[in-house]
């Protein structure tokens, strides 16, 4: 390889150099400057370093604006990819400032070093349409968080719940090699377009059937997708509040990301139809099952939780049956609503998870009654996560209810068979008005129960309010004008021709 094609190479991946020299630098300053001081000090270092190198990233993706493919698509960087990863820095810088008032490990730096692997891997998996660097891509991140799941080792719930998460992260990983080789197999290519332009035809191969539901089930599990979804209440629960934040912010825009890239791009000739009683093989009818399935389990189980974690995690599971929806649509308009569906998700949910972290660090639990009486005891944490569960629920005019009826509306307008597909349609917005039950069962204790020691205030960290406040903010801010998003993703998507 020339010199002139690695330089090609460096500077389209300046962001993901740029995180891999902060992981050197948190690793060596917790090491070698500051492994005799105080935690909490080495915890804010740690977090402003990681911050500082997320920053440089975003500062290079906002005034260079890469643009090239590297290797036929080993490394792809366009309108859209930039501002996927914008989301992922954002959400990273988010996670690290949440996770410097928490007290769970005293390897800060490790922790903070994983936190951004983990990113960097994500980043990679969304600026690729190589299935093997896909692959790879998603090894980095899988493996960063199942670490980061098992960082509170005094707790035996988090060394289960990531044991879990490894189990079936593994078995799933094994169902993703085992597709993208048989798809490899049958094209001859890694590279997703020419896997298209070879697998294209009047019928579809038993191997490429095979190797489409294999692929769907390795990816089925990284976005928690019913039946794949079983590691998600524990890993929610077990893991660390900011790791939990982070596998259900960032890793879900990462997963979805990628998802749509693969069915769209390397599978475009084997869609298939899931039109009401005009069903045809393809991976459509396949994730329009996975979808309706999400979207009853996850809000019929989480009607029954306790635990607001785990009614977040089965939460985090109908809301991937509402991004199918997304995916299904297959069309430029379906994918931008469907990336602005999962970065507006992922910066409510994450904001959900600070406040949860704030309040389990102060009450010692994270079920609906540590909640109970909190406007009282802290009113500005309280309106926060009023505004994160309206979102979630889907009230106006915030996102959770902007990017549901775009992706409902784009998914009715893909095509000539689209109005086939208003079952599932009708099921989400069903499905939607059961989910306003148990969301209003979190707001019920915030605000109306009586709080169980006094109204005694709640120390809030001025830290954790200052981000909470920012997300609430984010949140509302892309509700109320969703186009200075929305207009951004549909000129990327049109640029990128997807």
């Amino acid at each position: 390889m020339s010199g002139v094609a690695y330089l090609e190479l460096f500077r389209l991946a300046v962001p993901e150099t740029i995180l891999v020299v902060t992981v050197l630098a948190v690793l060596g300053a917790d090491l070698v400057a500051l492994r005799g001081l105080e935690l909490s000090f080495r915890r804010t270092i740690a977090a402003l370093i990681s911050c500082a190198g997320c920053a440089g990233a975003i500062a290079w993706l906002l005034l260079a604006q890469p643009q090239g493919s590297f290797a036929e698509g080993m490394l792809v960087a366009d309108s859209l990819t930039r501002v996927v990863k914008l989301a992922l820095l954002a959400l990273t810088i988010l996670t690290a400032l949440i996770s410097v008032n928490t007290d769970f490990t005293p390897h800060a730096g490790e922790y903070f070093a994983l936190l951004l692997l983990a990113t960097l891997g994500m980043m990679f998996l969304v600026s690729t349409e190589d299935i093997l660097m896909i692959f790879i891509s998603l090894e980095l991140t899988s493996l960063s968080l199942y670490v980061l799941t098992a960082f509170a080792k005094q707790r035996a719930d988090s060394a289960e719940a990531a044991m879990k998460y490894f189990l079936f992260g593994g078995m799933a990983a094994a169902f993703t090699l085992f597709g993208l080789s048989l798809l490899y197999g049958l094209s001859g290519s890694t590279d997703l377009s020419r896997v298209a332009d070879a697998l294209r035809g009047p019928r579809l191969d038993p191997l490429l059937v095979l190797a489409m539901v294999m692929t769907l089930v390795g990816f089925g599990f990284k976005v928690a997708a019913v039946p794949f979804h079983l590691w998600a209440p524990d890993a929610y629960q077990g893991a660390p509040a900011p790791s939990a934040a982070l596998i259900a912010s960032g890793s879900k825009v990462a997963g979805f990301v990628v998802l749509a890239k693969v069915v769209t791009v390397g599978l475009s000739g084997a869609q298939g139809s899931a039109a009401w009683q005009a069903c045809a093989p393809g991976w459509v009818p396949v994730l329009a099952l996975m979808a309706a399935a999400s979207m009853l389990l996850g809000n019929l189980a989480a009607i029954v939780q306790s635990s607001v974690r785990r009614l977040l995690a089965y939460s985090a599971v109908a809301h991937a049956g509402y991004m199918l929806l997304g995916v299904l649509g297959h069309g430029g308009q379906s994918l931008a609503a469907l990336v602005y569906y999962v970065i507006t998700y992922g910066l409510t949910t994450l904001g959900a998870f600070g406040v949860i972290a704030v309040v389990q660090g102060r009450t010692g639990g994270d079920n609906l009654s540590n909640l109970a009486g909190l406007s009282r005891r802290a009113p500005l944490l309280a309106l926060c996560m009023l505004i994160f569960m309206l979102s979630l629920a889907g009230i106006p005019p915030l996102p959770g209810f902007v990017g549901k009826f775009y992706i409902f509306a784009a998914l009715l307008n893909a095509g000539p068979q689209s109005m086939g597909l208003l079952w599932l349609v009708i099921l989400a917005v069903g499905m939607s008005a059961v989910s306003l039950y148990y969301y209003l069962l979190v707001l019920k204790q915030v605000y109306v129960a009586e709080p169980q020691d006094g109204t005694a205030a709640l120390p809030v960290p001025a830290l954790s309010q200052v981000v909470l406040v920012l997300l609430a903010l984010a949140v509302v801010g892309l509700g109320c004008a969703p186009d200075v998003l929305i207009s951004r993703l549909l000129a990327a998507v049109n640029f990128a021709g997807l």
